[in-house]
């Protein structure tokens, strides 16, 4: 059904927006709601408004000053960086405006656009990338504010200015002119409380996962594995002719020390413990489906923490996964290895990407095989078996050579307690964030 809106020319926002889009009906009603009562637009709460527009000739090292780009903010609003990116400390002194204090809120505003996070105590000290935007609060709670930006009547401003040019962006003008109700600081603190819980909660999530990590490695012999690597080594030619390999990549030193660590613990092969659930389903046409990629994935605890919603007939040609409680998706692709999730039973059903293998326990708690997946014991030797040339990525019958190690029973039993432990915590973070929403909304329809 098609949707209209009647603007009349007074309401035109001077000659900047003339685009349908910018006045839908749903933006205009939701935003009528915020101006029905007292408020004031986002740029009068704000000490700073910051974005330094490029990095360009930085380099990258494996410690100081850690990077947040977009992707590190969850869908949610949660702040997990992902891809553990440093700068020196000289190079962040010289954008002092781009360092983060705890609660300050971050904007993504180009590649992943419009989401909104909090800096809290785990990240103070870091520094935004180019496609972020810092924002410095005054005369309101930042955990209030962070929780309005990210309910729908924050999320649809958002959407609003979202401007389609070569690549989707935000600029600091538009949000500085978002609309801000002003609510008594007795109500803002009420949210505040629940917003401070859930940031907890997430926190307690990631040190239970990083504790099964640690337990796991420490049992191998593997915590702070590390290999010296020459520019050169030697290789027996019967290596070659049994791995049908000869690029030097393959025959690296540190896989086959890591490789020989595994032996050690009665290893078998991952065929043994697994089933690899071929990718054969075919989406009923006019079925809705929630579709996982890479980018779903939140690598840090390896939970599925996003999906877009498709219809059967409109889903990509490489959607044919689907997905069943207590499966582990673990990506093919060079680049986003990483990329490993345990299904949770509320993901039931759930359709994901070719770009997955597809692992289903025979021998192993799926929480053990999680942790194995994302940790080196499986990263490196899928790392060593990726092939291609324009995609790279590790082909199925790799997979017959990858072999995992047998722990004992009280440390698998220790290492699903925490995993599932610290997916509870995600959980119920996530649930007090859409309870802080909730109250939030509540506030601006005056039922709170």
């Amino acid at each position: 059904m098609i949707a209209c809106s009647i603007i009349r020319k007074s309401q035109l926002e001077g000659t900047l927006r003339l685009d349908a889009e910018y006045y839908q009906p749903e933006y205009l009603n939701l935003i009528s709601k915020i101006r029905s009562q007292k408020s004031e637009i986002l740029g009068d709460v704000l000490k700073l408004l910051y974005r330094y527009p490029t990095f360009y000739n930085l380099s990258y090292c494996d410690s100081g000053v850690l990077v947040l780009k977009g992707e590190d903010i969850l869908p949610e609003g949660f702040i997990q960086n992902q891809s553990q990116d440093y700068i020196s400390k000289e190079d962040a002194k010289r954008f002092p405006k781009t360092i983060l204090k705890e609660g300050d809120l971050v904007f993504s505003v180009r590649g992943y656009v419009g989401k909104v996070g909090l800096v809290d105590k785990k990240y103070e000290g870091s520094i935004i990338s180019a496609n972020l935007i810092r924002a410095v609060v005054k005369d309101i709670s930042p955990y209030f504010l962070w929780i309005f930006l990210n309910s729908k009547y924050g999320v649809t401003q958002i959407n609003r200015v979202k401007m389609i040019t070569a690549q989707e962006t935000i600029i600091a003008d538009d949000i500085k002119n978002f609309l801000v109700p002003i609510i008594e600081t007795e109500k803002q603190l009420e949210i505040e409380n629940l917003a401070q819980k859930a940031i907890e909660d997430i926190r307690q999530s990631e040190s239970l996962y990083s504790q099964a990590e640690d337990l796991l490695l420490k049992e191998l012999g593997l915590k702070d594995f590390k290999v010296e690597e020459d520019l050169s080594h030697i290789v027996d030619l019967s290596e070659i002719k049994s791995g049908h390999r000869i690029d030097a990549e393959y025959f690296r030193p540190k896989y086959n020390k890591l490789i020989s660590k595994i032996k050690k613990r009665n290893a078998k092969s991952l065929p043994k413990l697994v089933e690899n659930i071929p990718a054969k389903f075919v989406p009923e046409p006019n079925e809705v489906y929630r579709y996982v990629e890479l980018a779903n994935i939140s690598t840090l605890i390896g939970v599925i923490d996003s999906f877009s919603e498709v219809l059967g007939k409109e889903a990509p040609s490489r959607a044919r996964r689907i997905l069943k409680a207590g499966d582990v998706i673990v990506s093919s692709v060079e680049g986003s290895l990483e990329k490993v999730a345990l299904v949770d039973k509320q993901q039931e059903k759930y359709l994901a990407s070719t770009g997955f293998f597809q692992f289903r326990s025979k021998e192993i708690l799926p929480e053990v095989l999680l942790v194995l997946a994302k940790s080196i014991v499986l990263q490196m030797q899928l790392e060593k078996r990726t092939t291609g040339t324009i995609l790279t990525a590790v082909p199925k019958e790799a997979l017959e050579n990858i072999l995992i190690p047998i722990l004992s029973k009280p440390t698998r039993q220790e290492i699903a307690d925490l995993v599932r432990k610290s997916h509870e915590a995600c959980k119920k973070a996530k649930e007090l964030l859409e309870e802080a929403k909730q109250g939030a909304e509540e506030l601006i329809l005056g039922e709170g």
